[in-house]
């Protein structure tokens, strides 16, 4: 596992990731219980892209939106999921020195995306809310598609410099990454190489991303607060509060979770809390989404009643 390959990049042909337990039985359970959030992951996030595009009904930006939403818990949940549960099962949980660059890459792809995602969402509930008038004009497909457009460049562009800072760590010693994924920081702490500007790039990129994201977002509620307070009617103030809620809880799931592992400080928490918590944000939470935008919203309910009475009768 350790021979030598060109000495210009490493020494390292693969990494051992030692995963969430040692314990087999253990090992087995989280395959059964991860494998099923798997599944559901997948036939939810699918269904509400399938749904939204079968129903005309649905032909709106916010459903745009999801449905892109849906897409990246997809791909999140699949550059790290399948991967895991192999490694569940094997004695030697290992990955190749490519595998775990393109894993790192693509997990950082579609984390970025959802974090856009989110703060496009929140913008279209701010207009939608506090100017509804402008609502067709503002939220156009033209501007839906270049916040789309602006969501896939920025997240290209921080993927990229997570996996070309990775490449250009040196790893001549220990492979073994404390982690069930390639994540960045566990691979800094194997690099034998000056880490002090490969790791400052990604850093920076991810940082500046969260935070005019997260930024994005509460001014976008403060605005809509504001409008709900000075609405006299009670109902109206419930109805624009409700269409809030859903992505609300997607928000604070997400960004709650990626607070832990990336802003806190490091001695606040131990490893086996990051994993812990990892696994809640990498495999849960893409599991969560279309549970929560689903189940709360009449419309979705309302184009899944008729579709599948389509079905039935058809």
């Amino acid at each position: 596992m350790n021979s030598l390959v060109d000495g210009n990049h490493t020494a390292v042909r693969g990494f051992i990731l030692l995963g969430l337990t040692e314990d087999p039985v253990l090992r087995v359970i989280l395959f059964t219980i991860i494998l099923c959030i798997y599944l559901v992951t997948l036939s939810g996030n699918l269904s509400t892209v399938i749904l939204i595009r079968l129903s005309p009904e649905l032909h709106h930006p916010m459903y745009f939106f999801l449905s892109n939403l849906a897409f990246s818990d997809i791909g999140f949940s699949f550059s790290v999921t399948p991967n895991m549960l192999v490694n569940f099962l094997m004695e030697t949980n290992t990955i190749s020195y490519i595998g775990c660059g393109i894993q790192l890459g693509s997990t950082v792809f579609f984390g970025t995306a959802e974090c856009f995602i989110l703060a496009a969402m929140a913008y279209d509930r701010f207009v939608a809310i506090c100017n509804p008038l402008l609502y067709s004009t503002k939220m156009s497909t033209q501007v839906c598609a270049w916040l789309l457009v602006v969501t896939y460049i920025g997240s290209f562009i921080n993927a990229s410099s997570f996996t070309l800072s990775f490449f250009s760590l040196l790893f001549c010693g220990p492979n073994q990454v404390n982690h069930f994924f390639c994540d960045f920081t566990p691979l800094l702490e194997l690099s034998c190489s000056d880490v002090s500007v490969p790791a400052l790039v990604p850093s920076f990129s991810a940082g500046s991303i969260i935070v005019v994201t997260a930024l994005v977002i509460a001014v976008s509620y403060i605005y809509i607060l504001i409008t709900i307070l000075k609405m006299r009617s009670t109902e109206g103030r419930h109805k624009a509060f409700s269409t809030c809620t859903s992505h609300l809880t997607a928000v604070t799931l997400f960004y709650g979770t990626i607070t832990f592992i990336y802003v806190m400080p490091k001695s606040s928490y131990s490893t086996d809390q990051n994993k812990v918590t990892s696994v809640f944000y990498t495999v849960v939470i893409p599991m969560l989404n279309p549970l929560i935008y689903s189940l709360r919203n009449k419309e979705i309910m309302g184009a899944l009643k008729r579709q599948l009475s389509r079905k039935i009768f058809s």
